[in-house]
């Protein structure tokens, strides 16, 4: 019912509000029919991809078609406990994800060239 208020009036949303969540603090053993039961409930969804990598379990992204439902989510599970595990719902931000990695990648590449050239961070 919140939404169909947010969609009658004039609502300005905030820039960083979109379509595409990122969850994080999911419990590892979530199946994708369970996700789409608790985040169903807000609105049509277009995908999930649950992570399965060492890096990336315990955390998923859901797309909805609609930003409203999408915004409707973030207000409710925000905090929502599932299996003892309080989730974490955020706006998918492309620049602070690319920001993470492009860090993991410079780290990474100025390891390869410390072995490379045999220069070490150690005082000695």
């Amino acid at each position: 019912m919140a939404t169909i208020s947010l969609r009658k009036g004039n609502t300005r949303l905030p820039p960083e509000v979109n379509r595409v969540l990122y969850v994080r603090n999911l419990p590892f053993n979530i199946s994708s029919e369970e996700m789409y039961d608790i985040f169903g409930k807000y609105g049509a969804i277009r995908q999930i991809r649950i992570g399965t990598n060492k890096d990336t379990r315990g955390t998923a992204f859901v797309v909805y078609e609609d930003i409203y439902d999408a915004k409707t989510a973030v207000d409710h599970l925000s905090g929502f406990n599932v299996a003892n595990r309080y989730l974490i719902v955020l706006y998918y931000q492309q620049a602070k994800m690319s920001k993470k990695f492009d860090q993991k990648k410079k780290e990474d590449e100025i390891a390869k060239m410390q072995e490379k050239y045999g220069v070490s961070t150690k005082d000695k």
